[in-house]
């Protein structure tokens, strides 16, 4: 798919939930002068759009395979799959990214992260021995 069918999409997507979104009938919240209050709904389309262009954003910089595993990876972490995606986006509009990543890019990608936060997570354990006041000892006389 190119952009614009792409943009279309997003279009129709975004018009499609604002129509689910629109009061129905006169029980229908509002709030003075018969305007309507200000909802979650503006709210969830937005976060909707914000999640398409997400979604748009990594189709153009990860390839088919990487796309797939990072799928797989935020069925089982989404925390670790948010986060990898985030910092794919922020270094493809930094201009780091110049071709779309492949599967193998992904697996040192995460791999990187993996060993940053195993170092993070490492605990470290300090024998600290006890000394006695009087340390003398050697006076056995």
């Amino acid at each position: 798919m190119d952009d614009a069918e792409l943009q279309a999409i997003r279009q129709a997507r975004l018009r499609e939930l604002q129509s689910q979104q629109a009061p129905r009938g006169p029980a229908a919240p509002s709030g003075f002068g018969g305007a309507p209050a200000a909802g979650g709904g503006d709210d969830e389309s937005k976060r909707q759009a914000e999640e398409d262009a997400r979604g748009t954003i990594l189709a153009q910089i990860l390839a088919p395979a990487a796309r797939e595993r990072l799928r797989r990876i935020e069925l089982v972490r989404a925390d670790r799959a948010r986060g990898v995606e985030n910092m794919l986006i922020q270094m493809a509009r930094s201009g780091q990214i110049r071709q779309k990543v492949s599967e193998e890019e992904l697996i040192g990608l995460l791999e990187e992260i993996s060993g940053q936060e195993s170092k993070r997570n490492q605990t470290k354990i300090v024998m600290q021995r006890r000394r006695d006041l009087d340390e003398d000892d050697d006076d056995w006389d």
